[in-house]
């Protein structure tokens, strides 16, 4: 670990992780008519931990890093609390709460993010 991700923390994996929870909850809404469709969202929690416990190693850029579902950043399909008739799987109202909380955990990430970033500025200029 190099002395930027160390003065970062876990905060610059988290904002990723976050990103890619809003992009599912996105897709989710963009297709709450389409039949079939499958919501899926990402278990924050668990990536983190993965990502912190494991003892496998990217040892390229081509690899392809397992969180412990055993997919890549997490993902996992949603189960609802409805069941609809043409298999679709996206509840709105809950995407909808899902998608305005995960903005607001995005926005408190990126907040902490700038703040060390600033921190590090002000260290480097002696301010």
């Amino acid at each position: 670990m190099n002395m930027i991700d160390s003065a970062l923390g876990v905060h610059a994996q988290a904002l990723s992780v976050r990103s890619r929870r809003m992009e599912l909850l996105g897709l989710n809404i963009a297709n709450s008519d389409t039949p079939s469709f499958k919501a899926k969202d990402v278990d924050f929690k668990s990536v983190l931990q993965a990502t912190h416990s494991s003892s496998l190693s990217i040892t390229n850029k081509g690899h392809v890093p397992l969180t412990a579902s055993g997919s890549p950043d997490g993902e996992m399909y949603r189960i609802p609390f409805d069941t609809s008739f043409d298999g679709n799987t996206v509840e709105m109202s809950v995407e909808q709460a899902k998608f305005g909380q995960a903005a607001a955990d995005y926005q408190a990430t990126l907040n902490i993010l700038e703040n060390r970033i600033g921190g590090i500025r002000k260290a480097l200029r002696g301010d």
